[in-house]
């Protein structure tokens, strides 16, 4: 998956979607995906079938940390 485009939440097959228990169920939810070797991809639970951001392991950990600390 290469390129200037993020790729669609479809081109992700091996992915298994969750949402944080946080979420309280709502449409307004980063999902987060497991089961893609190497990348941790995440998109918008309102469109599903829209783009997803892929992270590597090391990038996702980064910015949660940075989340806990308050950064953005």
């Amino acid at each position: 998956m290469t390129g200037t485009h993020a790729p669609s939440a479809d081109q992700v097959p091996a992915a298994r979607w969750r949402k944080s228990s946080f979420s309280g169920g709502g449409n307004d939810c980063v999902e987060v995906a497991e089961g893609v070797p190497g990348l941790v991809p995440v998109r918008d639970s309102k469109d599903p079938h829209g783009p997803a951001l892929l992270f590597t392991h090391r990038a996702f950990a980064d910015f949660l940390a940075g989340l806990k600390a308050g950064e953005y």
